[in-house]
C-alpha cells in the first residue's frame, strides 16, 4: 500500500468516525429536549385537578405498573423473549385514501395508535407519532417494524389533534414540531402535556389542557361541509405517564368524540377499567371504538388491556351492547413493547369479537376504514407470519 493510500484511509476513517461521535453527541445532547418538561415546569398546570397530589396523578381504581413480586420473571422474560414480539416477515401498507372531504364515520391507522379519525366532516388526528424510534434518544429504543404509510406533509389539514397520555409511544416530540409547523389545528391533551408542548414552542393559543369530565367543542370542520358542534371529551383511563425517572407528573386519559350524528370512543392506552361502563352511561353508546389489544403481559395487568378484555371495554362502553358499533384495534404491529407474539393480539380478538358478536375490522396500515361501508375482512396478518 502507497504512503498516499494509507494517508487517504487513514484520513476517511477519521472523518468517519469524526462524524459518527458528532451524530452520537447531538443524539445525547437532544435527549433533555426530547424527554420535555420537568416537574417544577408540569406542577402549576396539575396542581388545579383534584386528582393530583403530592406532585402526582393517581389512578381511581388500585393499579400497580408491575405486578409485586415479577421482577426475577419479568427479567428472565427480558432475555429470553425479547425478540418474540417482532413478525416473521414484511408487514403490508396500504396507501392512505384520502377523501376531499371527511366522512360521517370513518378512519385511517398510520399505526400504533396513530390515526385519522373522519366523524361529521371533521378530522380529528389521534397520538400522532411519525418518527422511527419511540424514545428520547434516536440511538436506543423500540424501532418501526414497518415504515409510517404516509408523510405528515400528506395529511389534508386537521380539526384537532387528540393526544392520550406523555409516553414516547403516544407523544413524540418531532412529530409534534413538524404538525406544529405543517397544522393550524389545536393540541388537545390531558392536564399536565401542556408544559411538554410549550417547551417544544407550540404556541399557547393552540394548547387545550383538559381533566378527565371537561370538554372542548369545535363548531365547524376546517374542511368544509355542513356546520355542526363535535364535541371531545376527556375520559378515564386506568394507566400511568413519565417521560423520565419520575412517573405520573402528567394526567392520562381517554377520549369521547360526538358529533351531531355519531360517537367515537378512543382508548388510547388503559388496563381494563369499571370506568368503562360509567363513559358508557353518561357519553354512549359509540358507534366506532378504537381500543389498544396490544403491549398486555402478566407482570402489568392493571396498565394494559389484552384482547379479550378489550371486546368487553367495547361491550361496556356501548352499553352493555356487545353487538353495537365497530370495534377497530390499534396499540399493536408497529412496535415491540412486551413478550407476545407479533399477530397473538390480532388473532385473540378477533376470535373474542365472533364469540360476543362484536363487529370488528382490523385495517393494513395505511388502510381507510368507512364505517358505513365496510368491506369484508381480510385476515392480511396471517400472511405476515
Amino acid at each position: 500500500m502507497s504512503t498516499f493510500t494509507t494517508i487517504l484511509r487513514r484520513t476517511t476513517l477519521g472523518v468517519a468516525g469524526a462524524v459518527g461521535l458528532s451524530w452520537v453527541a447531538r443524539a445525547v445532547w437532544e435527549m433533555p429536549a426530547a424527554m420535555g418538561a420537568s416537574v417544577s415546569a408540569i406542577a402549576p398546570v396539575a396542581a388545579r385537578s383534584a386528582r393530583y397530589r403530592n406532585r402526582q396523578f393517581y389512578n381511581t381504581e388500585p393499579s400497580a405498573q408491575l405486578a409485586p413480586g415479577s421482577g426475577v420473571s419479568l427479567m428472565f422474560s427480558a432475555l429470553t423473549r425479547r425478540g418474540v414480539g417482532r413478525p416473521a416477515g414484511r408487514i403490508p401498507l396500504a396507501t392512505p385514501d384520502v377523501p376531499e372531504r371527511a366522512g360521517a364515520l370513518a378512519l385511517t391507522w398510520y399505526g400504533h395508535a396513530s390515526t385519522l379519525l373522519e366523524v361529521d366532516g371533521y378530522r380529528i388526528l389521534t397520538d400522532p407519532v411519525w418518527s422511527e424510534r419511540v424514545s428520547p434518544s434516536a440511538i436506543v429504543g423500540p424501532t418501526r417494524l414497518h415504515p409510517v404509510p404516509a408523510p405528515l406533509s400528506e395529511l389534508p389539514p386537521v380539526d384537532a389533534i387528540v393526544i392520550s397520555h406523555d409516553h414516547y409511544d403516544h407523544l413524540d416530540r418531532d412529530t409534534v414540531t413538524a404538525l406544529v409547523a405543517g397544522q393550524d389545528a389545536p393540541f388537545v391533551v390531558p392536564i399536565g402535556i401542556g408544559a411538554h408542548l410549550r417547551m417544544w414552542d407550540v404556541p399557547e393559543a393552540r394548547i387545550v389542557e383538559l381533566d378527565w369530565g371537561a370538554s372542548f367543542s369545535l363548531s365547524e370542520p376546517v374542511g368544509g361541509g355542513q356546520p355542526g358542534e363535535l364535541v371531545v371529551t376527556c375520559t378515564e383511563a386506568r394507566h400511568f405517564s413519565g417521560r423520565g425517572l419520575v412517573r405520573n407528573t402528567t394526567l392520562w386519559a381517554s377520549w369521547a368524540i360526538a358529533g351531531p350524528t355519531r360517537r367515537v370512543y378512543f382508548g388510547g392506552d388503559t388496563g381494563y377499567t369499571k370506568a368503562f361502563a360509567e363513559i358508557g352511561e353518561t357519553l354512549g353508546p359509540f358507534d366506532l371504538t378504537l381500543l389498544p389489544i396490544g403491549a398486555y403481559d402478566v407482570h402489568w395487568p392493571d396498565v394494559h388491556m389484552n384482547p379479550e378484555e378489550a371486546v368487553r371495554a367495547h361491550a361496556d362502553v356501548c352499553r352493555g351492547d356487545s353487538g353495537h358499533g365497530l370495534i377497530v384495534p390499534i396499540h399493536w404491529a408497529t412496535f415491540n413493547l412486551a413478550f407476545h407474539g407479533w399477530s397473538e393480539p390480532v388473532r385473540r380478538l378477533v376470535a373474542s369479537a365472533r364469540a360476543a358478536g362484536t363487529q370488528v375490522s382490523v385495517p393494513l396500515p395505511g388502510q381507510r376504514i368507512d364505517a358505513n361501508a365496510l368491506s369484508p375482512q381480510v385476515h392480511w396478518w396471517e400472511d405476515v407470519g
